[in-house]
C-alpha cells in the first residue's frame, strides 16, 4: 500500500515537471527566450560629438574640450568591508591634486544620491576631468576594476565672453528637455540660449548604438553590433570674430550697454552682433551658484538679456525715414511740402518741442530727414493720420519677427488706434499720433528690427538676417521679399537722399561724426527719450545733468557705401544721451575697422571721396546761441 502511494506520488511529480517543461519550452518558449536574451545582451547608446561653431574664416567659436568622466561600480555602499570608502580614498590618493575641490565626504554623498537600486550601471562621480589633468592618472585608474574612466567632452568657448548672447551655451538637461527631446535625455546636455538652442537638433546629431553580450555579473564578453553616431554637425557663421572682438572691446572696455549689428546685404549674413554687457556662458555648463545668478539677474544693465531680439526700445528719430514713406504714400504731403519749425508746436494745452530749441526754420522732407526736424514730422503726422502711418509701419514688418535664427524673438509694438482702444481701453489722441511720428510713446522696436529696416531702405527688399551660413554641410537659404509699394519705389530715392545728407552734408545730424570716414555713407541718428519732459519745464535739463537711467537712448542706423550699399548697420547705446554725439561716432569707428579688414575693397576713388555736395540752402530760422548748435539728435 505504501509502495503504491509512493509510486503514485513520484508519477504525479514527474507529470507536473514534464508538463511544466513542456509549457516553458513549447508554449512559452519564445517569451522566455526573449527574457533570457535580454539578460545576456545589452544595448548602449553611442553619444555623438556635439558640432563645433566656426566664424566665417574657420576660427572656432564653440568647441568641445577632451577629457574623461570617472565612475564607480553600482551598489558599493551596500557592499561589506567599506568598499565605497576604499574606492573613493583610492581615487583621491591617485589623483592627488587632480580633484582639489572634492573631498571624501562630498564624493560619498554624491555617490549615494546617484546610486539606483534598480540599475547596475556605473555611478558617475566626476562628470569631467580635463584631458591634460587626467592623463597622468589614466593607467592606474584603468587597472582598478571598481573604477571606470571613460572619454568625454565639455563645451568650451575659446574667446571667453565675446559673442556670448549669439552663441548661447549648453547645460545639463532638465525634466522639460527630457520630455521634448529624447536624444538630449541620453546625451545629458541641451542648448539653452542663442545658436546653441536654435540649432540644438543639428548640433547634437543622432545617437549611435552598440549591442554587446554580458555575463550574469554584468561583465562584457563580446560586442555583437555597432552603429556609429552621426558626424559633421558643425556650423559655420557669417560672423567675423575680428570685427566681433573690436565691437566687444568698444562696449565692454568703455562700460557701455546696448547692442550693435552689421549685416552683409548680399547674403543677409550678420558680420558682427553684440548685446552688451556680455556674460561668461561657460559658467552655465556645469552649473552656476545661486548668489552669482542673483547678482547677474539684478544687475541694472541686464547682462543676461539678449538685447538684439529680447529687449524693446523706443526708436526715436531713426523711424523718420519709414514715417516719411507713410506721409508720401498718403498723399497729404509731397516731396516739396515744407513746414516752418520754430522750436515747438502747441496742440490743445500741450506743447510738443523740437529737439533744437530755437527751431530749424522752413523744412522740406529731404532736409527734415537730414536735420531730424521734429516739428516737420509733428505737422506731417497730423495731416496724414495714425491709421495710414500704422499700416505703412506694419507693411515694413514693424510689429513682426525678422526671421533671424535666434530663439524667442520679440515683435515690439506699433502704435495704432485699434490697439489702444482694445487693449488699453483708452481713446486715441492727437498727442499719440505726434509721439508716434518721432518714434516715441508706445512705439517699441528691437535692434534687429531696426537693422532689417536699414537694409530695406538700402535695397528695397525685406531681408531676413541670419547668423548661420553652413549647417551640417548645407548652405542656409537667403530669404528676402518685396514689400515696397509703387509709392515706396517712387519716393525711396528722396528718403535715401535725406539719409545721405544726414551723414554727409553740413547740418546733417551725423555729418561731424562721419568726417573721419574715407567714403560716403547714409545714416540716421536717433535720441529716444525714456522719460517725459514736464510741460512747465521751460528750459530742458541737458542729458549729462540727468541721472543715468533717465538719459535718452542713442541710436544710429544706415548703410554703406552710399551709392552702392554693401552693408547695413544698427547701433544702440542705452542711456547714451545722443545719437549724433555718441552712437554715430561709435559706428564710424566700426566702419573704419571694417575698411581696415578689407570689407570696402573695390570702392572707387570717387566713392571714397569726402562728401563734397553743395550745402543746403540756409534755413530761415532764428539765430541760436553757439551751444545750441551742437547736434543732439
Amino acid at each position: 500500500m505504501h509502495l503504491r502511494l509512493l509510486i503514485s506520488l513520484i508519477v504525479i511529480i514527474w507529470v507536473v515537471l514534464v508538463g511544466r517543461v513542456y509549457y516553458i519550452t513549447m508554449l512559452r518558449g519564445e517569451h522566455y527566450g526573449i527574457l533570457a536574451l535580454r539578460n545576456t545582451i545589452k544595448e548602449e547608446p553611442i553619444i555623438p560629438v556635439r558640432g563645433a561653431i566656426y566664424d566665417k574664416n574657420g576660427v572656432p567659436l564653440a568647441v568641445n574640450r577632451l577629457g574623461f568622466s570617472i565612475s564607480l561600480q553600482a551598489h558599493l555602499s551596500r557592499a561589506e568591508g567599506g568598499q565605497l570608502d576604499q574606492a573613493i580614498s583610492y581615487l583621491l590618493e591617485v589623483t592627488k591634486n587632480g580633484l582639489p575641490s572634492d573631498t571624501n565626504e562630498s564624493l560619498r554623498a554624491r555617490y549615494i544620491k546617484l546610486d539606483n537600486s534598480y540599475s547596475h550601471d556605473p555611478v558617475e562621480l566626476i562628470p569631467f576631468m580635463p584631458y591634460e589633468t587626467a592623463l597622468p592618472y589614466f593607467t592606474r585608474l584603468s587597472l582598478n576594476p571598481i573604477i571606470n574612466i571613460s572619454p568625454t567632452t565639455l563645451r568650451h568657448y575659446p574667446h571667453g565672453t565675446i559673442a556670448s548672447h549669439i552663441l548661447g551655451y549648453v547645460s545639463k538637461v532638465d525634466r522639460k528637455n527630457k520630455m521634448i527631446d529624447p536624444i538630449s535625455r541620453t546625451i545629458g546636455y541641451y542648448g539653452r540660449a542663442g545658436l546653441e538652442v536654435f540649432y540644438n537638433k543639428e548640433l547634437q546629431g543622432e545617437l549611435g548604438l552598440r549591442k554587446f553580450q554580458v555575463t550574469a555579473l554584468n561583465r562584457e564578453i563580446d560586442e555583437i553590433s555597432r552603429v556609429e553616431p552621426s558626424q559633421n554637425q558643425d556650423i559655420t557663421l557669417f560672423l567675423d570674430i575680428r570685427l566681433q572682438q573690436f565691437v566687444h572691446e568698444i562696449y565692454m572696455g568703455e562700460g557701455k550697454s546696448g547692442a550693435i549689428l552689421v549685416m552683409d546685404l548680399e547674403t543677409g549674413g550678420i558680420l558682427a552682433a553684440g548685446s552688451f554687457p556680455e556674460y561668461d556662458h561657460e559658467k552655465f555648463i556645469t552649473g552656476i551658484g545661486v548668489e552669482e545668478w542673483q547678482a547677474m539677474a539684478n544687475d541694472f544693465s541686464h547682462p543676461f538679456v539678449n538685447k538684439l531680439v529680447n529687449s524693446l526700445y523706443p526708436p526715436g528719430s531713426i523711424i523718420k525715414p519709414a514715417i516719411s514713406l507713410a506721409f508720401l504714400e498718403a498723399g497729404e504731403i509731397t516731396p516739396h511740402t515744407d513746414f516752418l519749425c520754430e522750436g515747438s508746436i502747441t496742440i490743445g494745452d500741450r506743447q510738443f518741442r523740437c529737439w533744437r530749441k530755437y527751431g530749424h526754420g522752413r523744412m522740406d522732407m529731404r532736409r527734415a530727414i537730414a536735420e531730424s526736424c521734429d516739428t516737420y514730422f509733428y505737422k506731417g503726422a497730423t495731416a496724414t493720420g495714425i491709421d495710414r502711418i500704422s499700416r505703412k509701419l506694419v507693411s515694413h514688418n514693424f510689429g513682426g519677427k525678422t526671421g533671424v535664427d535666434l530663439p524667442n524673438e520679440f515683435v515690439g509694438i506699433v502704435p495704432s488706434r485699434e490697439r489702444k482702444v482694445q487693449r488699453l481701453k483708452q481713446p486715441w489722441t492727437f498727442g499719440d499720433t505726434i509721439n508716434t511720428s518721432i518714434g516715441q510713446g508706445d512705439f517699441l522696436v528691437t535692434p534687429m528690427q531696426m537693422l532689417q529696416n536699414a537694409a530695406l531702405l538700402a535695397t528695397g527688399k525685406l531681408i531676413a538676417p541670419r547668423f548661420a551660413r553652413i549647417v551640417k554641410t548645407r548652405e542656409t537659404q537667403f530669404d528676402r521679399r518685396e514689400v515696397f509699394t509703387e509709392s515706396d519705389r517712387a519716393h525711396i530715392k528722396l528718403v535715401r537722399d535725406g539719409i545721405g545728407d544726414a551723414a554727409g552734408r553740413p547740418g546733417g545730424t551725423s555729418a561731424r561724426a562721419m568726417d573721419v570716414l574715407p567714403f560716403k555713407i547714409a545714416g540716421k541718428t536717433g535720441t529716444a527719450q525714456v522719460a517725459g519732459i514736464p510741460q512747465d519745464e521751460k528750459v530742458r535739463m541737458s542729458e549729462s545733468q540727468l541721472e543715468f537711467n533717465m538719459r535718452s537712448h542713442a541710436w544710429y542706423i544706415g548703410y554703406a557705401p552710399l551709392d552702392k550699399p554693401r552693408y547695413a548697420f544698427a547701433t544702440l547705446i542705452e542711456h547714451g544721451m545722443s545719437g549724433g554725439g555718441h552712437a554715430a561716432p561709435l559706428t564710424a569707428r566700426v566702419l573704419r575697422k571694417m575698411d581696415e579688414l578689407g570689407y570696402f575693397e573695390g570702392v572707387t576713388k570717387k566713392e571714397r571721396s569726402i562728401y563734397a555736395a553743395p550745402a543746403a540752402a540756409p534755413s530761415a530760422r532764428p539765430s541760436a546761441p553757439p551751444e545750441e548748435e551742437e547736434l543732439t539728435d
